[in-house]
């Protein structure tokens, strides 16, 4: 049975307000005769489209239960916001936190370790249906991994900024803490984005970013030498926006 026929089944059983167009069902997505997710809108603001769906008791979702042979139905409400929709879609999992990548269409969804099994589901069908039912591609991990993987980002960009600026620890947990993830990021701040830091003042600042310059000039440096080394010819590095980095690196 196609999902075509979840919407069929569903308007036979009762649900008038979908044949009327008052609900939509704007997605679907099934494990035949295993489980089903369904996500529907109303368009009226005074009609709860799962309540009106699933129906007194459960009424009019069970009819359709029964006649799928008792495949499991999640009636989700649908949303335009993609963080909104994959957070019901992931029902009936809590979600603590979600972060997107639009351009990618990935979504990475952090849940309490307690959750983890419940978003994944049995042999994955839970983030599975989620994930056809929205469209996006569903990364799921614990709070204690995310923490886990923020510590160690953190370590490694103190690291940098410790190596590429010759600061001490202090200096480079203060600038990955204020959200810098890179060295070019503080070569071409703003500077008083980093005199405004806790601690620091204009000339601290000053002193910062022709640190950060000078690594970035001595970096590139490092690379053309390596591009000339390579026999990498030199019309190739006057194209707008090709840095020797670019041109050195492994295919």
């Amino acid at each position: 049975m196609y999902p075509s026929a979840v919407h069929g089944e569903a308007v036979h059983h009762g649900s008038s307000e979908i044949y009327d167009g008052i609900i939509q069902i704007r997605s679907v997505a099934r494990d035949p005769g295993s489980r089903a997710k369904i996500a529907v809108i109303s368009n009226d603001s005074s009609i709860d489209p799962v309540g009106a769906c699933v129906g007194m008791r459960g009424s009019r979702v069970q009819a359709v239960v029964g006649e799928l042979q008792g495949e499991k139905i999640d009636i989700i409400p649908w949303s335009q916001d993609p963080a909104s929709f994959i957070v019901n879609a992931l029902q009936p999992a809590e979600v603590s936190k979600v972060v997107l990548d639009e351009d990618a269409e990935r979504i990475e969804v952090v849940v309490p370790d307690e959750q983890l099994s419940l978003a994944i589901g049995r042999r994955g069908q839970n983030v599975r249906l989620a994930s056809q039912l929205t469209g996006w591609d569903i990364d799921i991990m614990t709070e204690a991994e995310e923490s886990e993987r923020r510590q160690k980002e953190f370590n490694e960009r103190t690291a940098l900024f410790m190596e590429a600026l010759d600061v001490d620890e202090m200096v480079g947990q203060v600038l990955a803490s204020e959200g810098f993830a890179a060295v070019e990021e503080l070569a071409y701040v703003e500077l008083d984005e980093i005199a405004s830091i806790e601690g620091f003042d204009e000339d601290t600042a000053s002193e910062l970013q022709t640190r950060a310059r000078e690594y970035l000039e001595r970096l590139e440096a490092e690379m053309d030498a390596k591009r000339v080394a390579l026999g990498v010819s030199d019309e190739l590095r006057t194209i707008n926006g090709m840095t020797s980095q670019m041109l050195v690196a492994p295919r």
